[in-house]
Formats: C-alpha cells, sequence, structure tokens
C-alpha cells in the first residue's frame, strides 16, 4: 500500500505536466548535516547502552570478533532505522523537515523499505569517489544525484 504524498508548492492541480521542483545540491547538504549531528547523537546512545556489556571498555580492534561485529550491526541498525522510519511514513528526515525537501519514489509515492535499503547503499557509492555522486547534481538535468537515480527516487521541495 503506498499512498501519494501530499501535493508540494509550486505544483498545480489544473497542470498535470507540473512536477514538484527538485532540491538542488545545498540544501540537501544543508539537511544532511543536519541529520549527522541527530544520528551522532544517536549512535553515541547506542554506544552508551552497549558500555555495561563490556564493563564500560571501549570496543576496540583487540575485541573478540563477535563484540565488533555485533556493535557495528548495532550502529548500521540505528542508521537504517533513522532514515527507514522517517523516510517510509512522511518522506522527511528531521533535517529534510527544517529545509523544507522530502523523499519520493520517482512516481511520487512514499519510500518502501526495500527502496530505503537500496537509497542507503547507492548513497555509500555516491559518497566513495569524492562526493562525486552528490556533486553530479549539478551536472545533471533533473538535478538527480547517482543514488537518485540508482534507487529510483528523487528529492523534491515541499
Amino acid at each position: 500500500m503506498s499512498a501519494t504524498l501530499p501535493e508540494p508548492a509550486g505544483a498545480s492541480k489544473s497542470d498535470p505536466s507540473a512536477r514538484p521542483v527538485t532540491a538542488g545540491l545545498f540544501r540537501r547538504l544543508a539537511a544532511l548535516s543536519y541529520d549527522a549531528l541527530l544520528l551522532a547523537a544517536l549512535l553515541m546512545f547506542a554506544t552508551w547502552l552497549v558500555l555495561p556489556l563490556t564493563g564500560g571498555e571501549a570496543i576496540a580492534a583487540e575485541s573478540p570478533r563477535w563484540g565488533m561485529l555485533g556493535y557495528r550491526l548495532l550502529l548500521g541498525a540505528v542508521i537504517v532505522a533513522y532514515f527507514g522510519l522517517f523516510w517510509t511514513r512522511g518522506g522527511q528526515t528531521l533535517g529534510m523537515l527544517a529545509w523544507k525537501i522530502r523523499v519520493v519514489r520517482a512516481n511520487g509515492t512514499r519510500l518502501r523499505w526495500r527502496d530505503v535499503f537500496l537509497r542507503l547503499a547507492a548513497a555509500v557509492l555516491s559518497w566513495l569517489p569524492a562526493g562525486s555522486g552528490y556533486l553530479w547534481i549539478l551536472v545533471d538535468r533533473e538535478r538527480l544525484a547517482w543514488h537518485d537515480r540508482l534507487s529510483a527516487t528523487r528529492v523534491e521541495r515541499s
């Protein structure tokens, strides 16, 4: 069940060809920086929850493999949950809400969990070559990043 999100400002009901305005690079990076701060706090909280299990000691490279693996899985789950819960419910994280942007599927509907996983994995690919996937927005005629294209999603102004 995928509901269509409310029509964004600037789109006209009388003009069916009117497409929402795609968010630019600055607005996306600003929202991402807000989210990075919130996510850092959540990751620190998750780490704090694990400390009693380690006797208050840091999980280091010398720690048992299962401990390091479990800790990394926990942090990955927090990241996926942060973006996934926001994107599947309203299409906006707190940073995106502040900067008035939202992520939708190519057809304008809300993301599903499959879309969340695909978009997050593709976003990693966008960052790997020195952020080239994000910088692609500056040359793409539709202002889409690599991960927008790979996951069939788009970030639009709300």
